[in-house]
């Protein structure tokens, strides 16, 4: 469907549902799911026990490698809600399709309550999640070719209106703009 080169790629906060959009949307084009948490966590262990470890910037650096593998492999691609703040990532993802992933606090807070997150450790999570949000959403908001809110309604309307919208992109990105409804 897509040349291995060219991924479609699911950015945007914790808690929006980029792994849970991502799997869907891959089965439904058929193409490989990649996400790279996942990938961090298999290769290396919970990305929990690494920010305690070993810091944040050590994840970084192992998120940075798990992103360039899943760009490399094509496909559909969910990247962990920071990974956007490395100016390589930043870069690389011009030669891909984005699709930002947005969610409102009043829906993440039952999301991501009890979850293991590192970066919610220590605080109201909600809080520090909308803190992380506010600072990362221009740059999400940069990238994104296509903008998708995941806050009501079944996330198998988010999954067909994605499938939608790449089905006609199969060659070179776009800066086509969807509302956040």
């Amino acid at each position: 469907m897509t040349s291995p080169s060219s991924a479609v790629v699911l950015i945007g906060p914790m808690g929006a549902g980029k792994t849970s959009v991502g799997k869907k949307v891959a089965r439904a084009l058929e193409l490989p799911f990649f996400d790279t948490d996942a990938a961090v966590s298999r290769a290396h262990g919970p990305i929990e026990r690494l920010f305690a470890e070993r810091g944040e910037a050590h994840f970084r650096a192992l998120e940075r490698e798990a992103v360039k593998e899943g760009l490399a492999g094509g496909g559909v691609v969910s990247l962990g809600g920071g990974a956007v703040l490395d100016t390589d990532t930043r870069a690389d993802l011009a030669r891909h399709r984005v699709v930002l992933l947005t969610v409102a606090p009043r829906v993440v807070a039952t999301r991501v309550r009890g979850s293991s997150r590192p970066l919610l450790a220590g605080e109201d999570p909600l809080e520090r999640w909308t803190r992380l949000y506010e600072e990362r959403r221009p740059i999400y908001e940069q990238l994104a070719d296509v903008t998708f809110d995941t806050s009501s309604g079944p996330l198998q309307e988010v999954v067909e209106r994605i499938v939608d919208w790449v089905r006609p992109e199969h060659a070179a990105p776009s800066t086509q703009s969807e509302g956040d409804s």
